[in-house]
């Protein structure tokens, strides 16, 4: 899984971690029946539509589809790694997370964010009062980047969370106004699609 770099008296992942990652993607039902629902919806709406689980305190994505006509400096794949309490992706899955795992995740984020943790949390806890309301919340966490994100839990299965995205100068509330329906429709699509596989 790793191979040495003599010079600098490193390692590094090899080819290996790669074939795994592949296998894990190619082999998800999951990914199966979702991969051509959002990349239809992001070629319809020329959006970005995201799938992420939770690992720790930050998101994964675990398909990425990334269909914005705006050049962006993010340049968003599945594995990459986003954090939990800034992201709209995060926020939406902290508001599915027992109780517990939710107190245990704020006493992580507390201790990592100290400089502006008051304000933090309560955007942090005004989105999952979104989510427990509308279904959805958004966050703006990148410079002119707006998300929105809603999670999709299914019995026996990881809570995944839904986002879509654009990039541009539009407010937040013109793209939430503009997005907030197709997410939430292509949510439930993909909700019935996973309950039974």
């Amino acid at each position: 899984m790793l191979e040495q770099d003599r010079r600098r008296r490193a390692y590094r992942l090899a080819a290996p971690v790669l074939s795994l990652a592949h296998a894990m993607r190619s082999g998800s039902p999951v990914l199966t029946v979702a991969a051509p629902l959002m990349r239809s919806e992001a070629e319809k709406r020329k959006i970005n539509v995201g799938l992420a689980v939770a690992d720790r305190e930050e998101m994964v994505y675990v398909e990425s589809v990334r269909y914005s006509r705006r050049v962006s400096w993010r340049n968003v794949v599945a594995g990459q790694r986003v954090p939990m309490e800034l992201t709209s992706l995060g926020r939406a899955w902290l508001a599915a997370a027992p109780d517990e795992s939710r107190r245990a995740l704020f006493e992580r984020f507390r201790a990592r964010r100290r400089v502006g943790w008051r304000a933090l949390s309560r955007e942090i806890s005004a989105a999952i009062d979104d989510v427990h309301r509308d279904g959805f919340c958004w966050a703006a966490w990148q410079p002119q980047v707006v998300a929105l994100a809603t999670p999709i839990a299914v019995t026996d299965h990881p809570v995944y969370v839904l986002n879509m995205s654009v990039s541009g100068a539009a407010a937040p509330s013109e793209v939430v106004e503009r997005l907030r329906a197709p997410l939430l429709a292509l949510a439930q699509r993909l909700r019935d699609a996973i309950a039974y596989l």
